[in-house]
């Protein structure tokens, strides 16, 4: 692949600094094309965790760029931006989930990895859109408070036998996308199998026909026969897919779907990050441990 200028400066950077580039599913393809690693955010930092380089730059979001540091603790983290929030683990404080926890006494806390360290510090366990039920499923107690996000909440509920409390947050982006939009976009592509994200509302996924995460969105599209694909989350997925699949089609349903955080980040910002090492992303030791704990807990869970 052929790089621009600014890419081929990137890599120069990443060469001298010993560095490697993370880049979530979500960033825009001239970031994605050139990073080290592409994928989900936990995913990326597990996979940084193991690897030799001294310092990790993370295009995400900023909960992203604290998971690569409660993994790896001996690496510089940098953000490229700090203007790079998320709606939905803005919704929830560590001080409010603590007064919650004090309303449910032995009720354990399910939390969302699209969370801030010291949310995930407060939390039993933590558990990602691919794996939450299997994590409600394997904790003894007959309920659970699952937070931030009310639509995982809801999708983890309609598959365990468990009481599932919840919190009243949502990813704002996968929110606002609705049932009209899913159907008329169903209706111009009668041929394409819907995917959608378990973040999106209950009425938009009683209409799909497959509910992954990212990254089993980019596997199921891998090893489907069907050609026409239908992506219901942010739109920056597309971008991953139709590079792993030339030969089929995707399409958007909403204009709704694009998150302007994780699209906020550039090459300038990347190139600024890395020659003046800024933005380090540092958690301090205490929460790191905890919110450790909890990420830990859900890696032990066995999976299917």
């Amino acid at each position: 692949m052929d790089l621009n200028p600014k890419q081929q400066e990137v890599r120069e950077w990443l060469a001298r600094r010993q560095a490697i580039l993370l880049a979530h599913n979500y960033q825009p393809g001239e970031i994605q094309d050139i990073a080290d690693l592409t994928g989900d955010s936990l995913g990326l930092s597990i996979e940084a965790a193991q690897t030799t380089a001294a310092v990790i730059v993370f295009c995400g979001v900023r909960f992203m760029a604290e998971t690569a540091a409660i993994l790896c603790p001996d690496k510089l983290v940098l953000l490229p931006r700090l203007d790079v929030g998320c709606y939905m683990a803005d919704t929830i404080t560590a001080a409010a989930l603590r007064t919650r926890k004090a309303e449910l006494p032995g009720v354990p806390v399910v939390t969302y990895v699209n969370s801030y360290a010291e949310v995930k510090a407060e939390s039993d366990i933590c558990c990602t859109s691919a794996n939450a039920v299997r994590v409600v499923n394997s904790l003894p107690e007959p309920r659970v408070l699952m937070v931030p996000d009310r639509n995982l909440a809801l999708y983890t509920a309609r598959h365990t036998s468990k009481e599932v409390l919840y919190w009243q947050g949502c990813c704002n982006i996968h929110d606002n996308f609705t049932r009209a939009e899913a159907e008329a976009c169903k209706a111009a592509h009668p041929e394409a199998i819907f995917m959608a994200h378990p973040e999106c509302r209950p009425e938009v996924l009683n209409l799909a026909e497959v509910i992954r995460s990212t990254s089993g969105m980019l596997v199921y599209a891998r090893q489907s026969t069907q050609s026409e694909f239908i992506v219901g989350t942010e739109m920056g997925l597309i971008h991953a897919l139709q590079k792993e699949n030339p030969d089929k089609r995707f399409y958007c349903p909403s204009s709704c779907l694009l998150c302007p955080d994780m699209k906020r980040i550039s090459l300038d910002d990347v190139i600024s990050a890395l020659r003046e090492l800024q933005h380090v992303i540092q958690i301090p030791e205490a929460t790191r441990l905890k919110a450790l704990t909890a990420v830990n807990r859900m890696l032990a869970v066995p999976r299917d």
